[in-house]
C-alpha cells in the first residue's frame, strides 16, 4: 500500500483527496528526438497537488536516471500559488484540477523547457536539471521556447511577447488594439470544443511565428455571479451560444526579431474566412510549409491549406465534406516525409488513417489520435471491436504493414489483454502509458522500464463485467456489490452514464469504474452504457444522433437496461439514473420522458435548454436554432411546448449545479427548476457556491457522492443507513 493510502478512510474521502487518483501519477511526457531524454510532470504524493517537472535520462538497456528539473515549492520559496483569471480560464477549459507546473513546452531538442508558475515565467535546463525565473510581463500564459531554444514566446494580458532565454530583450511582438482583442491565445470555442488550447506556433527555423488574433467583440456577453458573495462583481463572460456570433479569429505571421511591415504587426494570413470561419488546427514543422485546417460553421465542410510564408497567401490542399459533421482528430493534420498529408477521415465508412493518397490503418480499427510520425511509420491509437479497448498501433509509411504496439498486462508475459493506452516517441525511445481492467491506475514505461507512480491505491476494487447489450450490441458494463451472490436476489438499479459525444465511459481501465463500484457497494446494480453518439465504436454510431440527440441517446439507455435485465439481477421496479454535464442532460430526459422506466434521477450540471450551449458543439449536431427551431425544442429538456409535467407519473429529481460554471451556466438548472415548480413536479436543488463545471474542491467532491446516495435511497424506498465506506 502506498505510504499515503489510509486504509480506514472512506472511498468518497480518498477519491476527493487524491483528485480521482490522478495526483502522483506521471503524465505529460515529451521525448527528445534522439531518444536520449524524457520529460514529464508528477506530484510528490498521491494527495499532493503541486506537480514538478521531471527528467529521465535514457541509458540504453539500463534503468533511466531520473531527477527533478523544476520543483514549484523551491521556485516559489514556499509561497502559495497565485492564479490569474486567464490561467484559471485556461485550466477550466482543459479540466485541470492540479497545481504547480500543470503544463510546459520544450525546444526541438528537449533541452530547454518553459512554463508558467504563479503568473511568472520560468525555464528549466533539462540536461543540468536546473530552473530559473526570467524577467517578464505578467501574468504569463502558455510560454513556449523557440525550436532552437534561444528565445521564449509567451502571452501577458493579450499581448504576445518574446524574451531571450538568458532573460534579456523582453519585448512585445503584437499588442491588442482594443480590450476585446488578444494575440496568441485560443478563443473559448477552440479550447472548449476544438481541442486547440494554443494560439501561436514557432517556425522550425525559430525566425517567425504564426499567431492567432482573436477579437471577441461580436460575442454576446453573459454575467456570472456568485450569490454567496454579493459584494463581488459578476464576471463578464463572452459566451457564443448556439446561433449567435462567434469571435473573429485571424492569423498573422510575425518576425521574432520584431522586423515587421510598416502598416502594422506582421503579415496577415488570408483564407476564405466567410466560408471557413473556424480555425481548427495549425501545424508548422520541417516536413513542409505551414498547414491549416479550417472548417465551415456547419462543420460539414473543411479545408486543409498550406501557407506561403512570404506572402501570407494560402493554397487549398484538400477539401472534405460529410453529410453529418467532420470529426476533429488529435495529432492531425501533419506532414509525413515527402510532404504527404497525414489526416484521419470517415470517407471509407471507417475512421481511417490517411497518409497522402494511401489508407494505412486496418478497416477494423477506429482511429482515435495520431501520436507520432516517424521516418518510416506512424504511431496512432485506435479502438477495435474489443469492448472498451484503445490500443496503440503502428503503420508503415510504405504500406508494408504494421501492428499493435501496446498489449500485455502486468503478469501476462507475451499475452494481450483488453486495455486503454497511449504513447509518445522520440528516436528509439517509446513511452507507453497503459491501463487495464485488472489493476488500479496506469503503468507508464520508458522502453519497458517502469516510471514510478506515487498515485494512491484505491480502498476498493472495481469489478466490472464488460459486454454488449441488446440487438444493437451497445457497449456496457455491469457492476454488482462486492461479494454479491446469486441467491441475494435482484438489486435496485442505478444507470451511471455519460452517454454523449466525446465521453466514452465503457473503457478497459480499472479506475474508470471506481465511483460506479462504490455506488454498487451501497446496494445497487450499476449499469454503464455507451449508446449511439458516444465515441470509440464507428463513425455511423457517433453520427446517429445528428438532428436528434435526445430520443436516440435515451432509447439506447432503456434498451441496454432491458437487455441486461435478462441475465443480471436487476430490479426494474426500482431504477434510478445519475449523470453530470451531458450525463445530467440524459438523466433529466430519462426522468421526464420515460417515467415508466426511471423512478429517480440525479441531474448534475445539465444542458436543459440547448439554445444556451455553445455554437461549435450544439450546431454540430442540431444546426442553428434560427434554421431548425423545432429541432432545438425537441432536444431541450425545457421547451416551448411545455414538456415538463406533461407526463405522469412525476419522478423525484435532485438538481446539482456549480454557480461559477462558465461552460454549462447555472441558468440551465434554474430554468429547469422553475419549469418543474410550475408543473408541481417534486425536485430538490443543490447549488454549489464557487464551483465551476469541475468539482475539484475536496469537501464538495466527497459530500456530493454521499448526498446522492442518500437521495437515491430515500426516493427508491431503500433503507437510509449511512453510506460512505
Amino acid at each position: 500500500m502506498p505510504p499515503n493510502t489510509r486504509s480506514s478512510e472512506s472511498f468518497p474521502r480518498q477519491h476527493a483527496r487524491t483528485q480521482r487518483f490522478t495526483l502522483g501519477a506521471p503524465r505529460s511526457f515529451s521525448v527528445a528526438p534522439d531518444g536520449s531524454r524524457v520529460t514529464f510532470l508528477r506530484s510528490p504524493g498521491g494527495d499532493a497537488r503541486a506537480q514538478a517537472l521531471w527528467v529521465h535520462e535514457v541509458n540504453g538497456d539500463d534503468a533511466p536516471r531520473a531527477y527533478p528539473a523544476a520543483d514549484p515549492r523551491a521556485l516559489l520559496g514556499g509561497a502559495a500559488e497565485e492564479l490569474s483569471p486567464e490561467e484559471r480560464a485556461r485550466r477550466e477549459r482543459s479540466r485541470e484540477g492540479s497545481a504547480g507546473i500543470v503544463g510546459y513546452a520544450t525546444d526541438a531538442a528537449v533541452e530547454l523547457a518553459a512554463f508558467a508558475l504563479s503568473g511568472r515565467l520560468f525555464v528549466a535546463e533539462l540536461r543540468a536539471g536546473t530552473a530559473r525565473e526570467l524577467p517578464s510581463a505578467t501574468p504569463v500564459v502558455d510560454p513556449r521556447p523557440s525550436p532552437d531554444g534561444r528565445r521564449v514566446a509567451y502571452t501577458a494580458r493579450g499581448t504576445l511577447r518574446v524574451v531571450h532565454a538568458d532573460g534579456t530583450g523582453d519585448r512585445p511582438l503584437a499588442e491588442p488594439e482594443a480590450d476585446t482583442v488578444t494575440y496568441g491565445l485560443a478563443e473559448f470555442i477552440a479550447a472548449e470544443e476544438m481541442k486547440r488550447s494554443r494560439g501561436f506556433w514557432w517556425s522550425p527555423d525559430s525566425r517567425r511565428l504564426l499567431v492567432a488574433r482573436v477579437d471577441d467583440a461580436p460575442v454576446r456577453r453573459w454575467w456570472i455571479a456568485d450569490p454567496a458573495h454579493p459584494e463581488s462583481r459578476p464576471t463578464d463572460v463572452a459566451y457564443p451560444a448556439a446561433g449567435t456570433p462567434n469571435a473573429e479569429v485571424t492569423l498573422r505571421l510575425l518576425d521574432a526579431d520584431g522586423r515587421d511591415a510598416d502598416d502594422g504587426p506582421g503579415l496577415d494570413v488570408a483564407w476564405d474566412r466567410e466560408t471557413y470561419p473556424y480555425l481548427v488546427a495549425v501545424h508548422w514543422s520541417g516536413g513542409g510549409p505551414p498547414l491549416l485546417l479550417v472548417q465551415a460553421r456547419d462543420q460539414r465542410t473543411q479545408q486543409y491549406l498550406t501557407v506561403d510564408v512570404d506572402s501570407g497567401r494560402t493554397t487549398p490542399l484538400l477539401t472534405e465534406t460529410d453529410p453529418a459533421w467532420l470529426e476533429i482528430i488529435p495529432g492531425t493534420p501533419a506532414w509525413a516525409p515527402g510532404e504527404r498529408l497525414v489526416r484521419v477521415s470517415d470517407a471509407t465508412g471507417a475512421r481511417a488513417l490517411h497518409v497522402g493518397d494511401a489508407v494505412l490503418s486496418d478497416p477494423a480499427l477506429h482511429v482515435r489520435a495520431v501520436l507520432d510520425i516517424g521516418e518510416h511509420d506512424v504511431l496512432f491509437s485506435a479502438s477495435s471491436d474489443t469492448t472498451g479497448e484503445v490500443a496503440v498501433h503502428r503503420a508503415a509509411l510504405d504500406g508494408s504493414g504494421g501492428g499493435r504496439v501496446s498489449g500485455a498486462a502486468a503478469g501476462d508475459a507475451g499475452g494481450t489483454t483488453p486495455h486503454h493506452a497511449s504513447a509518445v516517441r522520440g528516436g528509439d525511445t517509446l513511452v507507453l502509458v497503459t491501463a487495464h481492467l485488472g489493476e488500479p491506475g496506469a503503468r507508464a514505461e520508458i522502453n519497458g522500464h517502469l516510471v514510478p507512480s506515487f498515485a494512491e491505491t484505491p480502498v476498493l476494487r472495481a469489478a466490472p463485467t464488460l459486454l454488449r447489450a441488446g440487438a444493437r450490441r451497445i457497449p456496457a458494463a455491469v457492476l454488482l456489490p462486492t461479494g454479491h451472490r446469486e441467491q441475494d436476489g435482484p438489486l435496485p438499479v442505478l444507470l451511471d452514464p455519460y452517454g454523449g459525444p466525446h465521453g466514452q465511459r465503457v473503457v478497459a481501465a480499472h479506475n474508470a469504474y471506481l465511483t460506479s463500484q462504490w455506488f454498487a457497494d451501497q446496494g445497487f446494480a450499476v449499469v454503464v452504457a455507451d449508446g449511439r453518439g458516444t465515441p470509440g465504436h464507428s463513425p455511423a454510431w457517433e453520427k446517429a444522433i445528428a438532428g436528434n440527440i435526445a430520443d436516440v441517446v435515451l432509447e439506447d439507455q432503456v434498451d441496454a437496461l432491458h437487455a441486461l435485465a435478462a441475465d443480471h439481477p436487476l430490479d426494474l421496479t426500482r431504477v434510478a439514473i445519475r449523470g453530470w454535464s451531458f450525463g445530467g442532460y440524459l438523466a433529466a430526459l430519462a426522468a421526464l420522458r420515460r417515467p415508466d422506466v426511471f423512478h429517480a434521477a440525479v441531474v448534475g450540471a445539465p444542458v436543459t435548454d440547448v439554445r444556451l450551449y455553445d455554437t461549435h458543439y450544439q450546431e454540430r449536431y442540431l444546426g442553428t436554432p434560427q434554421e431548425h427551431p423545432e429541432v432545438y425544442r425537441a432536444n431541450s429538456v425545457v421547451d416551448d411546448a411545455g414538456l415538463v409535467g406533461a407526463r405522469a407519473p412525476q419522478r423525484p429529481m435532485m438538481l446539482v449545479h456549480g454557480l461559477a460554471d462558465d461552460n454549462v451556466v447555472v441558468a440551465h438548472t434554474l430554468r429547469l427548476s422553475s419549469a418543474l415548480l410550475a408543473a408541481g413536479h417534486p425536485h430538490e436543488v443543490l447549488p454549489l457556491s464557487g464551483v465551476t463545471h469541475m468539482t475539484p474542491q475536496e469537501e464538495v467532491a466527497e459530500n456530493l457522492l454521499l448526498l446522492q446516495v442518500a437521495f437515491l435511497r430515500r426516493t427508491l424506498g431503500l433503507a437510509t443507513d449511512a453510506a460512505g465506506s
